[in-house]
């Protein structure tokens, strides 16, 4: 069975920290290095957008709201993949997914079910 599987979410305050991770498991991510891992968020009432992505190479890009904060990085022989998330915002609350996305078309995508971040005070 495929899954991504994120964790670490929860209630922080203004300027704190958290770290993401994002499990994947199933046959299908023994091939993980043909997949960039991307995390996304949706807040609500707004469209789901794209937080940071990195590729089997480590090469990343970051939102440019992020940018700065967060840092994304992956463990190969894990196939797991991570956010850094520092000085936290109200604005970053959302709920934040994991994403798969193949770089040979004919591979299937996969997101995670989400993990939710609360920045308050």
């Amino acid at each position: 069975q495929v899954q991504l599987v994120e964790s670490g979410g929860g209630l922080v305050q203004p300027g704190g920290s958290l770290r993401l991770s994002c499990a994947t498991s199933g046959s299908i991510f023994s091939l993980f290095s043909l997949y960039v891992m991307g995390w996304y968020r949706q807040a609500p009432g707004k469209q789901r957008e794209l937080v940071a992505r990195i590729t089997s190479g480590g090469s990343t890009n970051y939102a440019d709201f992020v940018k700065g904060r967060f840092t994304i990085s992956r463990d190969t022989a894990k196939k797991t993949v991570y956010l850094q998330m520092n000085s936290l915002k109200s604005e970053d609350t959302a709920v934040y997914y994991c994403n798969a996305a193949p770089t040979i078309a004919t591979m299937p995508s996969f997101w995670g079910q989400g993990t939710q971040v609360t920045v308050s005070s």
